[in-house]
């Protein structure tokens, strides 16, 4: 399929329009075609009638040859069949590899048929008659119908082909049809879009133009059909049902059975039905279709199957209950799961099955509440073949399972031979061998196993899963498959028993009520190929605890259970019963039942929970003994002596067992007691570590099988004596687990706080230690010793000694509980970390460890226990961890604990309004080093962990955030888990790396890793499952690099695994849109002191010893941490962050600052809190930096610059209340990088204020609007982050102060424009106060937590608002002379609001706040009240941005909505307090915007506004009108390319974004816009003028799939699309006359096309190993350098090398005229990022070749073709990034890492530099004419006009250089060859002296 929708068919494409039907030009009709108006519709329609179909048909393309390249994933068609005759539709399918398909749907056909190229599919129109002939024909009163198909499921289900794309279509007679559509999206017909949006819908609504008319009060299935085929969602895939075209209120009726479908036959059936919930679009209303692979047939008889795993072929699994909620067998599930079930693993292949298989029962319990998938979405994934399979598929298979129990542990049973024992372990039967301890599985339930029964010959065996609605499988015992799958009636089964002879099953449960059921099913052909039949079923009051069918007569049973024996009897189809007379023990409780034999007959044992044992005469239905087992103790001890019955308190009997010798008794107290039959004296007696649940003889009677409730399982060899223990499990979900490098040994934690370990050879429990105080939380092992380290929750860190049995040592450095642990490979140090922050280091090497560092909140505080914590790399140097917060990744020095990189991965995705998050951490092996990180978003991103940049990307990891995975020693494969199943990836498979799935745990799993032998893996959850790896370790793996299976390999990520770069700029404009990026923060101080101190949150470190530490070096090494807090007492006693010092009424005294300077300890505070990301949106971030700012730049005067800045395209999306607005004045301002752009909107003139070193985050206008207030982010070089204060009328800047630490979040003038108060980010937490008059600071603030918005109050000059996490803060001003002090007084949201953070604020009418909220709801508070009185929700993401103005209020959110409320009756509500309500507040207006809101400011009257949004676009507002005009555009990331028309009449840009742009040279507006999804435009070219006339401009651009697309500017359309390289292209360029493409990629080759043909003619491997980095064409004389042909071009590749060509490409010829190698640099400023290989021909002179970034100098250098020598060089301060020479003067255009830009005159040498730049000049370029200059910095583009106006003279050349000498083509450094007078140099090259 394609890989993305062409932009011209999204969202969906009118073929009969786009096509033009009607002009009969590029399609054809035949025969009775003609046009009527239908009544129905109201519209124009297309008639096709006639008595031959083949001779009357609609047929697009016009002939064959053609082809319509639609590739949109489903066609719609919309048609109505024409009574009473047939009609015929033909699709032509291309697949992926050009085979075409011939896909025909028609009432004609009666069954289905298929062969390699053609699908013929029957479409039955049930028309309610007998006659067979006319079962397909419409009725009369035929219906108009959505026919909605997946070509992408119909190839892939049928032919097991990928779809392409549609070739053709033909209409044949006899139809109505309206038009086709095609579109990759799943419309909904019957939901209009207002529905969806008011109901909040998961569904897509069907587009205006698609829709058909619905009267008003009608229901849309009353009025027609929608048929979306494939559906696998309305019913279970078992039988074909038809329905009747009938009125709707007769509903629906089955009219054939399976009996009636011989065979599996796929067919359409159309049905009209009624419904009560018109969303249900693929439930009710939709169609189904049966195929090959979703057959209906009976279950054939069982044979034996080879060893492989279950591998779920077709997960076509669907609800079990149908329209009307009516049970149905799901035989189809059956023939999916139970195929292979013999296997000893579950498995579940990735491009099958993208979603964790769930039962079939629960299908419809478990839709997600997201959106509503469709039948082949769920069952096939929505991204079926994004992920390849690898082999050998099954790649794992299940080895063994340790555990047992889960839902019950009551259930273990032996086999007839008694040679194995057959118990459950949660979700998965286990058949032991108590010999080999072998284990074999059967593995289906999806929930725990509650009863198991096994026949007297054990051929079959019964179970039941404890999740109501109860399953029941039946198995063939000695195959292992599933002879029958079925719902029970009994809503949960408590227990199961066989007959002697397997012919029946009785099971006991309780129903919905609570009542109990007993249920008889017939079983005796099963086996044979039919099915379990219900014999009889009845509800009874009495307590069942025991049940078993009678040995000797399978129509008898008997029960037993509270004060109740009841002997049952078959009889007739029904179950009756009768309680035998129990006498005096009526009222006992009776827990277990065993049939005896003896001489008299058959005698029946019952137990109680009182100790008594009951002798029932089956016969005579009356008690015969009663004895009862009662304790003994000596009169020193408590040790229980023999037992005897007699009176007194007794022993809880849970189970009993009777063989022909002896009856088996197990009690509560842990005892194991054999008795005769006569119970005269104890046989044998074993005691077990808990209460014994169950008992078992074995049909020998030699053996004795035992189970507790503790999850123990064993038996007693009676002849022996000896007792054996089977199996041992933990009773709790294990929580991790660790290995044992050295030996075979496995460690696990659990909630059932044990610390157990395991032999990974026999399965065998090892060691149990026990914590009852606290839960062991997480584990190590030491690498090399026999020890092993265990967290506890309560925050202690334990070392045990495996040799000792012992603690070794304790340390409690800890707060919290533990969530990671980690011991690094070479066994010297210990890391943990704790829930409050705290990461502690340890010294290991020796047997006891000690405690060497601590450092407080560098871990993130929100994580819980997990594995993968904390990550060691595997050469013991680097740690890694989450923190300190969840949106970082840090890696520190396990040494020194040295931070070395912070990486920000909160970026957000396409569609979510949720921060994305880091879950989990790990490393894989080195060399390289990367570090693999799990997402919130599913997502696994692998770091380079030097660098901090992605190097691949796995996207849909899981359907949720994958919180453990592990990486294979060799790197070959990694293991993802969440949720219940785990996945296996082929990690050395870069694109599209394939996966396989495997399910079994019925619980989370919490823990996966390799084994040390790496030939296995384990999994923990509910229980330990051991898995082979069925891949010998030696064998290269496909896809790896053959001669380095050590690790993966380095390369470029593929489409599967992108770039950052490769992001897609979504529609909702959320911020950083590159994931994850290095911070530049300074590493931490880790100073020492002699223990934790108590409160503080600095970072600390200790000793166990009284000396100073080995860093510390004596005294001086001990310092305090400069951290502190101070606690603020709220008005209701609670205690919440660090607020200040005195309390008051108000809640918080603040003391001013003396003389206007802030407090030395509040700053000092500021910088010791570690930065806490809060969950929103509203921060802000700026954009990735490169590289570090210039430090030492000289700046030209401002009259005697060569460069006058004129325009800048773009705004900072990224910026919060960025952009201001004057009406009356018409002062309009927005912040774009780190320039403040003052713009006429009525000409279109700008001016630029530059004066911010860094992005600007915020602005605000005062209220007269003098005066302009802008902040900026810290700088690289400074301490703070920047204000500054500008004066509006002059454009200058009056005063620069600066405070805040990190970023200004927040500006806000006081009304009477005499105070300023600015607000920090979350890594600042202050609020500071200043004088307007004066710039001084009168007052600075700590805050104890982030704090998202402020704002003064407009009827009160000394109050303001802060909102923040979970509360209102009303701050007031009070003056004391010349200073002034903050008194806050804190109101916390009431709980029935429900809102949990507040992230925007607005003043209304007095005394009203209006505050948004994270959870789109909006609360309006009464400030002088300090109280909420309302609340409602406002929209469905988190609110950004508030305005009110009189009884109007405007709010913009996440999810790029914005909307206009109703709010003049608020004021009256006020005054009904706690009983105000909401229905008085409504919406007016609401429009959509192409990102989230972050910045907006509206007219008082709020008729009209600016409004900017995260996409990078400000919006003219009218809700008048209610349009929305897009006043400022650029690209929402990197900017690739700027190229410009032969006129100069238009630009074009493209960026990562994937759009090219087409802009007007003279206004800068966006004139055409062309967007490729999912990929990043990275290299564009203009047609030369050449290339034709000037109407036939054409500009090619190249992506990261490998595609060139050709666009046309005047038909504003795509003309070609091409694949001439495999991997990213890079560079791209016309060749002189227009006719040849040159392009090349990202792995060196050039590729030369003729875009005329669309052939690539051929393809250059010159430069392969290094990505081209720049390709240019020119023309020269032919002949000229010794070289035939008119074209002469270079390519510049990334490994510093150069070469240029001369070509005829008419006479397809290529000769290389030179090449130059350079050496690399040996030092980098920024190691890992080399600068870019720049080369460009000079326009002033066609013979010289001007180079930069190649060679170890910062040099420009001059190369001449002709003397084959460098001529020329330009010292430069740094490396270039980006370079261009101007067509008009000697003027050369370098652009740096360091944001600045620079100027070189060639002619006289000197050079001025430009600012303005918020990130790295990647980008600059003279226009054709060399009066402009564009320069791009990210994603902001900046239009220079080019004033200087240089003198063509000559230069003298710089002969005295060293110079670099090029002979046989290679340059090389050396002294410089003997003058040659007799060769004059070129007069171009002399200057005078």
């Amino acid at each position: 399929m394609a890989a993305c929708l062409p932009a011209w068919q999204h969202p969906f494409l009118n073929v009969f329009r786009h096509f033009k039907v009607d002009e009969w030009k590029r399609s054809a009709k035949e025969g009775d075609v003609a046009t009527v108006t239908d009544k129905t519709l109201k519209c124009t329609v297309y008639r096709v009638r006639g008595s031959v179909s083949a001779g009357n048909y609609i047929q697009l393309p016009k002939t064959s040859t053609q082809s319509l390249g639609l590739t949109g994933r489903y066609l719609y068609v919309l048609f109505r069949p024409l009574p009473p005759k047939h009609f015929v539709i033909h699709l032509d399918v291309s697949t992926e590899d050009s085979q075409v398909i011939r896909v025909s749907l028609s009432n004609l056909f009666k069954e289905f048929k298929s062969t390699v190229t053609w699908l013929q599919f029957p479409f039955i129109c049930e028309a309610g008659t007998s006659k067979k002939d006319l079962a397909g024909v419409p009725p009369t009163g035929a219906r108009w119908t959505c026919l909605q198909l997946d070509l992408h499921d119909i190839l892939l289900v049928y032919l097991n082909r990928r779809y392409g794309h549609l070739k053709g279509v033909r209409l044949c007679a006899n139809l109505l049809v309206r038009s086709l559509y095609t579109s990759d999206l799943c419309f909904d017909p019957a939901v209009t879009a207002t529905e969806a949006r008011r109901a909040k819908l998961p569904v897509t609504p069907m587009p205006r133009e698609m829709a058909f008319p619905v009267s008003k009060g009608e229901s849309w299935h009353d009025r027609y059909i929608h048929i979306r085929f494939p559906s696998y969602s309305s019913k279970a895939l078992s039988k074909p049902v038809q329905k009747s075209c009938v009125p709707p209120e007769a509903g629906l009726s089955a009219l054939c059975s399976t009996a009636g479908f011989p065979g599996h036959v796929p067919r359409l059936l159309s049905h009209l039905a009624t419904f009560s919930k018109p969303t249900q679009d693929s439930v009710s209303p939709v169609v189904q279709m049966l195929g090959p692979t979703a057959s209906c047939r009976i279950p054939s008889a069982p044979r034996p199957l080879p060893e492989v795993s279950l591998f779920c072929e077709h997960s076509e699994i669907s609800s079990v209950g149908g329209p009307s909620g009516q049970s149905q067998e799901p035989s189809a599930w059956e023939q999916a799961t139970d195929k292979h079930a013999t296997g000893s693993s579950i498995h579940v292949s990735a491009h099958e099955l993208a979603v964790v298989p769930v039962a079939p029962e629960d299908v419809a319990l478990h839709e997600p509440p997201c959106r509503k998938q469709s039948g082949q979405e769920a069952a096939l994934g929505k991204n079926r073949f994004q992920q390849r399979s690898f082999l050998p598929d099954p790649i794992l298979r299940l080895k063994g399972v340790i555990g047992f129990g889960g839902h019950s542990t009551k259930w273990a049973l032996w086999t007839k031979d008694g040679a194995a024992v057959v118990y459950p372990c949660h979700a998965v039967i286990v058949v032991l061998n108590i010999e080999s301890r072998e284990q074999r599985f059967f593995l289906g339930h999806t929930e725990k196993v509650s009863a198991l029964a096994l026949d007297g010959s054990s051929s079959l065996l019964a179970s039941a899963q404890a999740r109501p609605p109860s399953m029941l499988r039946l198995w063939d015992f000695q195959t292992g498959g599933c002879l029958s799958l079925f719902r029970s009636p009994v809503h949960t089964i408590c227990s199961l028993s066989f007959s002697d002879s397997g012919a029946l099953l009785c099971g006991t449960g309780k129903d919905r009520h609570g009542r109990t059921v007993v249920v008889a099913w017939g079983t005796d052909q099963v086996g044979r190929g039919g099915k379990a039949v219900v014999l009889a079923k009845v509800h009874t009051d009495v307590d069942i605890q025991g049940f078993e069918v009678a040995f000797f007569d399978e129509t008898r049973m008997v029960s037993c259970g509270q004060g109740s024996v009841r002997l049952w009897r078959l009889r007739h189809g029904g179950l009756r019963s009768c309680p035998v007379d129990l006498g005096e023990y009526h009222a006992l409780e009776f827990t277990d039942l065993a049939f005896g034999q003896d001489q008299d007959g058959c005698t029946l044992y019952v137990c109680g929970r009182s100790g008594h044992i009951l002798e029932v005469d089956y016969q005579r239905m009356a008690v015969r003994h009663a004895r009862r087992l009662l304790p003994m103790q000596t009169p020193s001890g408590p040790l229980p002596q023999k037992q005897t019955f007699s009176s007194g308190p007794g022993i809880a009997i849970s189970s009993l067992s009777v063989s022909q010798t002896m009856c088996a008794v197990g009690s509560e107290d842990g005892y194991l007691r054999l008795w005769p039959l006569d119970f005269s004296s104890v046989l044998l007696e074993a005691e077990h570590e808990g209460p014994i649940s169950s008992v078992r003889v074995s049909p020998d009677g030699l053996r004795v099988l035992s189970t507790t409730s503790s999850g123990h399982l064993g038996f007693l060899d009676v002849l022996s004596r000896e007792y054996h223990v089977l199996v041992r499990s933990h009773t709790a979900p294990v929580l991790a687990l660790a290995t044992k490098c050295s030996q075979e040994q496995l460690a696990t934690v659990s909630q059932d706080h044990t610390v157990r370990v395991w032999d990974l050879v026999t399965l065998q429990q090892l060691y149990d230690f026990t914590s009852p105080e606290e839960a062991p939380c997480t584990i190590a092992f030491h690498p090399t010793q026999p020890t092993f380290f265990c967290g506890f929750s309560g925050g202690a860190v334990r070392s045990f000694s495996l040799e000792a049995t012992e603690v070794l040592v304790e340390h409690r450095c800890h707060r919290g509980a533990v969530i990671g642990l980690a011991a690094s490979p070479d066994g010297s140090l210990l890391f943990s970390s704790c829930s409050q922050g705290t990461l502690a280091q340890y010294h290991c090497a020796a047997a006891r460890c000690r405690l060497l560092r601590v450092a407080a909140n560098v871990v993130c505080q929100d994580a819980h226990p997990s594995p993968n914590a904390l990550a060691v790399s595997r050469d013991s140097y680097l740690l890694a961890f989450v923190g300190p917060s969840k949106y970082t990744v840090t890696i520190m020095d396990t040494a020194s604990l040295d931070k070395l990189l912070q990486v920000d991965v909160s970026a957000l995705g396409l569609a979510s309004s949720r921060l994305d998050s880091a879950v989990a951490v790990c490393f894989g092996p080195a060399p390289p080093s990367h570090l693999l990180v799990s997402m919130s978003s599913n997502v696994v991103v692998v770091l380079d962990a030097t660098s901090g940049r992605t190097v691949r990307e796995l996207s849909s990891v899981h359907p949720a955030a994958c919180p453990s995975l592990a990486l294979s020693g060799d790197g070959r494969f990694l293991l993802t888990a969440a949720d219940r199943a785990i996945k296996v990836w082929d990690y050395l498979t870069r694109a599209s790396p394939g996966c396989q799935m495997y399910i079994g745990h019925s619980e989370p799993v919490q823990a996966v890793a390799f084994t040390p032998n790496q030939q296995q893996l384990l999994s923990v959850g509910d229980a330990i499952f051991l898995w082979d790896i069925l891949v010998s370790p030696e064998r290269s793996p496909p896809g790896s690099i053959q001669g380095s299976p050590g690790g993966p390999p380095t390369c470029e990520a593929g489409p599967g695994a992108r770039q950052p770069e490769d992001t897609v700029s979504g529609a909702d404009g959320l911020p950083r849109r590159q994931v994850p990026v290095p911070s530049q923060t300074a590493p931490p101080w880790l100073g020492a002191c002699v223990g934790p101190p108590e409160g503080g949150d600095g970072t600390f470190c200790v000793s166990d010893d009284e000396r100073p530490s080995e860093e510390s070096h004596g005294p001086k090494g001990l310092r305090q941490a400069s951290a502190s807090a101070v606690l603020l007492k709220e008005a209701d006693g609670a205690t919440d962050g660090a607020w200040g010092a005195a309390v008051d009424s108000w809640g918080l005294g603040v003391p001013p600052h003396p003389c206007g300077q802030p407090n030395a300890q509040s700053t000092r505070r500021t910088r010791a809190r570690p930065a806490t990301y809060p969950d929103s949106y509203k921060p802000f971030t700026a954009c990735c930096k490169a590289s570090p700012l210039a430090k030492s730049v000289s700046f030209p005067p401002a009259s005697g610059e060569w460069l006058r800045l004129k325009a800048v395209v773009g705004y900072s999306g990224n910026g919060r209340a960025n952009v201001v607005w004057r009406p009356d004045t018409g002062f309009f301002a927005y912040a774009c990088g780190c320039l403040v752009v003052v713009e006429d909107l009525h000409s279109g003139a700008q001016q630029h204020w530059l004066g911010h070193p860094e992005e600007i985050s915020t602005l605000a206008l005062s209220h007269d609007a003098q005066v302009l207030a802008s902040a900026s982010g810290r700088s690289s070089t400074a301490s703070h982050c920047q204000i500054c204060i500008w004066d509006v009328s002059g454009g200058s800047c009056r005063q620069l102060v600066s405070h805040h630490d990190t970023a200004v979040r927040a500006l806000a003038f006081s009304p009477d424009d005499g105070l300023l108060v600015t607000l920090g980010d979350y890594g600042d937490c202050t609020l500071a106060l200043w004088s307007m008059s004066s710039c001084e600071l009168l007052s600075s603030t700590r805050l104890p937590e982030p704090v998202h918005g402020v704002a003064f109050n407009p009827w009160h000059t000394g109050e303001l608002a802060c909102v923040g996490q979970g509360a209102v803060t009303l701050w007031l001003l009070q003056r004391h002379g010349a200073d002034i002090s903050l008194q806050a007084h804190r109101e916390r949201i009431p709980e029935e609001v429900g809102v949990g953070e507040l992230t925007s604020l607005c003043y209304g009418a007095a005394p009203l706040l209006y505050c948004g909220s994270s959870t789109g709801q909006v609360c309006v508070w009464d400030t002088h009240a300090s109280r909420c009185f309302l609340a409602w929700e406002a929209d469905d993401g988190e609110i950004g941005v508030l305005l009110c103005s009189g009884a109007q209020l405007v709010s913009g959110s996440s999810t790029r909505r914005l909307r206009l409320w109703a709010v003049g009756a608020v004021p009256e509500l006020r005054r009904k307090g706690s009983g105000a309500r909401s229905s008085s507040v409504f919406m007016e207006r609401e429009l959509t915007l192409d990102g989230a809101i972050v910045g907006a400011v509206f007219h008082d009257s709020t008729d009209m506004g600016v409004v900017g949004t995260a996409a990078g676009t400000l919006w003219y507002v009218s809700w008048a009108e209610g349009t929305s005009t897009r006043l400022v555009s650029g690209h929402s990331s990197k900017v690739n390319e700027v190229v410009f028309s032969p006129s100069e009449s238009y630009c074009a840009t493209c960026g990562d974004d994937g759009s090219v742009r087409v802009w007007s040279l003279v206004s800068m507006e966006l004139v055409i816009q062309f967007q490729v999804l999912n990929q990043s435009c990275l290299c564009l070219a203009w047609s030369p003028p050449s290339c034709g006339r000037p109407d036939q401009q054409q500009v090619v651009a190249g992506y990261s799939d490998g595609t060139l697309r050709v666009f046309s500017i005047s038909r504003t359309s795509m003309d070609l699309k091409m694949r001439p390289c495999a991997a990213a292209l890079t560079a791209i360029a016309f060749s002189a006359d227009g006719q040849t493409i040159l392009s090349g990629d990202k792995d060196g080759l050039v590729a030369v096309s003729r875009p005329c043909t669309g052939m690539t003619l051929r393809v250059l491997s010159d430069h392969r190993g290094a990505p081209i980095s720049a390709i240019q064409t020119t023309s020269k004389e032919y002949g000229d350098f010794g070289v035939e042909g008119t074209d002469l071009w270079l390519a510049v590749s990334g490994d510093q090398r150069v070469s240029v060509w001369a070509s005829d490409w008419l006479r397809d010829r290529c000769e290389l005229v030179d090449w130059l190698s350079f050496p690399a640099p040996a030092l980098m400023e920024s190691p890992g990022c080399p600068p870019p290989s720049l080369a460009a021909f000079c326009p002033w002179d066609g013979a010289l070749l001007v180079c930069a970034g190649l060679g170890v100098h910062r040099d420009v250098v001059f190369y001449s073709l002709r003397q084959k020598q460098v001529v020329e060089k330009i010292p430069l301060p740094f490396f270039a990034v980006s370079l261009s020479l101007s067509p008009g003067a000697r003027l050369v255009a370098v652009g740096f890492a360091e944001h600045v830009l620079r100027l070189v005159d060639c002619a006289s040498g000197a050079t001025q530099d430009f600012a303005g730049h918020v990130d790295s000049v990647q980008l600059c370029r003279f226009t054709p004419s060399a009066r402009l200059l564009f320069t791009a910095a990210h994603n902001e583009i900046l239009v220079w006009e080019v004033t200087r106006c240089c003198r063509r003279g000559r230069k003298r050349p710089l002969w005295g250089q060293a110079r670099l000498w090029v002979t046989g083509g290679g340059p090389r450094q050396g002294p410089p060859p003997p003058p040659r007078p007799a060769a004059p140099r070129p007069a171009r090259l002399r200057t005078t002296p």
